[in-house]
């Protein structure tokens, strides 16, 4: 629990340290200010917190750090509208994208549209979790209500050969996180995870660690995940590891530079 804004400071500050050691040079924080609005101040004090605490953690850690504002799926979607008038107003400051989170089995995802309409005006880049809890159908109404560039999971689009076609056509991004696929049951294990399936189409797929203080594992700890369960090789985990720079709103220069770093590592001696 947030109390403090030192509290709010430190787990900004933690993240980081944690992203660095497992050799991130970028990283999107998700935020919903509106639960965090009655202790803070409000939306909008909240939201000038975080940002000055991801300012200080970038400083600090070297690590290039962003937010996502995110709505909540169990709130009224009158309230996604007024996040996403803040995320808006947010951009070029901090702000690159807004989303839509919690469990895609609650409220009613075309209700979010007008939200996500404000949010693409806004230039943003439009990141709604779906595709994990449910299947294809959710997926299809998040890339048709919500206009999603990039979806939070997706994973299931590999039970949809056409969705799946349609998301490599859109270059549409795949946030994949397969500890948190296991422990939510939606597959048995790591092997079950249809990665390769998704990487065999096209698709864009950017591993991620969903959230490593419910799930108890890191960035890193998913490449080692995937690559144990699907025999990945250096080359194949490299590309995955491009691919999230891609979907990601990095600066260009930062980008450049860690994909550059990406190539020297595969070129490397590979005595790791």
């Amino acid at each position: 629990m947030l109390r403090t804004e030192d509290d709010v400071r430190r787990l900004v500050r933690e993240a980081a340290e944690d992203d660095v050691a497992d050799g991130g040079r970028w990283l999107e924080i998700q935020v919903d200010p509106s639960g965090y609005a009655a202790r803070f101040g409000g939306i909008t004090p909240f939201t000038d917190l975080v940002l000055d605490a991801v300012r200080d953690a970038s400083a600090r850690t070297g690590l290039g750090i962003a937010v996502i504002i995110a709505a909540n799926r169990t709130r009224h979607p009158l309230d996604a509208r007024t996040l996403a008038r803040l995320a808006a107003q947010y951009v070029d400051r901090g702000v690159v994208g807004f989303g839509l989170s919690n469990d895609e089995r609650r409220g009613s995802t075309p209700d979010f549209g007008p939200a996500f309409r404000i949010a693409e005006r806004a230039g943003l880049m439009l990141a709604p979790h779906g595709g994990e809890l449910r299947g294809p159908e959710h997926i299809r109404t998040c890339l048709d209500a919500l206009h999603a560039d990039r979806l939070g999971h997706g994973v299931r689009a590999a039970e949809d050969p056409d969705l799946l076609a349609r998301i490599v056509d859109a270059d549409i991004a795949l946030e994949v996180c397969p500890v948190s696929n296991v422990a939510l049951g939606v597959y048995s294990d790591p092997y079950s995870v249809p990665l390769p399936t998704l990487l065999e189409a096209g698709a864009t797929v950017a591993l991620g660690a969903d959230d490593p203080l419910l799930f108890g594992t890191r960035l890193a700890g998913q490449y080692a995940t995937v690559r144990a369960a699907h025999e990945l090789a250096d080359e194949q985990l490299a590309e995955l590891a491009r691919m999230s720079f891609r979907a990601s709103r990095a600066p260009a220069e930062l980008r450049k530079q860690a994909l550059a770093d990406i190539d020297a590592w595969l070129a490397a001696d590979p005595g790791r």
